[in-house]
């Protein structure tokens, strides 16, 4: 009976065993295969809400945890420095593009991280808890800062959290200023309202008289409307009559009105001949205007005769009596 016990006792060991293996190979609780990577990250901000056990993502993907936190305290620079050990996990990191030469499972170069900007951040992981946690991403315009007389271990240089940065921003307002301003804009508001405590009931009033005032203006406007409407009613049933009595007045005088427009365009054929006769005297080419100049001219003469005989009579009556000498 007690081989048969050592027997079952020893293949239930050795199951548990390869068991055990199984289990470490497939979810890599202990990196018996794959070597954690320790490196450091330096912080000079506070970092509450950052334990030991805290993760550290990349993107939202965890790669690792916070292994420890301590400070230390730089007497000449008289700054403290909070490092903090990291440990990474490389099976969680696949490099793919790799040149031809390169073996496929050589490490990952962590200084060519460092050049392609890797930088980590403090953020806070949970509102509710306060915990946070170190965000792992890539920020090459954020310039790298190392500390060398902090740690030995290779370090992840941090960049100023989203907190850190508005606080900052923060503190280059002007809040003086900003402050002043805001004092002043207060004391304009209540004196504002001051004045309208004293001004509003009047112009409440006086609005109130507009409007009392404005609805009479309208009651009457609407009167005068109506009696206008009326009188424009009674206008246009007058022009209609009108019109009519003009149609008949017209048809009733056709007769006439035919004869007057005859005796109209005879007239004013006959001014048109009269009209051109008057043309033809006063034109300086015109037979009669050449008559008329030719008698002119001859009474003309006749009177200058006339006038010459008048004077020898003056100087000499005698002339109607006895005559001109020969």
């Amino acid at each position: 009976m007690g081989s048969p016990n050592k027997t079952t006792v020893g293949a239930f060991v050795l199951g548990g065993f390869i068991l055990l293996l199984s289990v470490i190979f497939f979810f890599g609780k202990f990196n018996i295969f794959s070597s954690p990577f320790r490196a450091a990250v330096v912080f000079q901000d506070s970092i509450s809400g950052l334990s030991i056990g805290a993760p550290v993502t990349f993107r939202g993907v965890k790669v690792g945890s916070v292994q420890s936190i301590s400070i230390k305290f730089d007497r000449k620079a008289h700054t403290a420095y909070i490092p903090v050990i990291v440990q990474l996990d490389p099976s969680k990191i696949t490099v793919t593009g790799r040149d031809k030469d390169t073996e496929n499972d050589s490490p990952i170069r962590f200084s060519r991280l460092i050049e392609l900007g890797l930088r980590a951040q403090l953020n806070l992981q949970s509102f509710v808890t306060g915990q946070s946690q170190i965000n792992l991403d890539f920020a090459r315009d954020v310039a790298p800062v190392f500390h060398p007389n902090v740690t030995s271990l290779p370090e992840i240089p941090t960049e100023p959290s989203t907190f850190e940065q508005v606080t900052k921003q923060i503190s280059q307002l002007p809040l003086q200023e900003i402050s002043h301003n805001l004092v002043n804009s207060l004391h304009s508001i209540k004196s504002l309202a001051d004045k309208l405590d004293t001004t509003l009931p009047d112009l409440l009033a006086s609005f109130k008289g507009t409007s009392e005032e404005a609805h009479k203006a309208l009651s009457k406007s609407e009167t005068v409307m109506g009696d206008v409407s009326q009188k424009l009613d009674l206008t246009l049933v007058n022009l209609s009559r009108l019109a009519k009595n003009s149609d008949t007045q017209i048809n009733a005088r056709g007769a006439e009105l035919h004869t007057l427009l005859v005796t109209s365009n005879q007239t004013i054929k006959d001014s048109q001949v009269v009209i051109k006769a008057l043309q033809e005297i006063s034109s300086p080419r015109s037979t009669i205007r050449m008559n008329l100049n030719a008698g002119i001219n001859d009474l003309a003469a006749t009177a200058a005769s006339l006038r010459g005989f008048a004077n020898e009579i003056e100087r000499n009556p005698q002339l109607l009596l006895m005559g001109r000498r020969q």
